[in-house]
């Protein structure tokens, strides 16, 4: 199993929004913001902030894929 954040990305683009304007608005660091990037785990306090910024629920944002081997 493994994380996507595809959805989050798409969401971005619905809603206009850059990268550097979530990190800002969501205030999460650089270093984060590449790990979604590369689809690695991030604190839940993360994803509940991108949340917030996004008027989103947390399945709008992140999805759990089954990764073949």
């Amino acid at each position: 199993m493994a994380i996507s954040y595809n959805k989050l990305w798409k969401l971005l683009i619905d809603k206009k929004m850059t990268k550097t304007e979530l990190r800002l608005a969501a205030d999460i660091s650089t270093t984060t913001l590449a790990k979604l990037g590369k689809d690695e785990t991030v604190s839940m306090d993360v994803m509940l902030r991108i949340c917030k910024v996004l008027n989103c629920g947390i399945e709008d944002v992140i999805e759990i894929v089954n990764k073949e081997v």
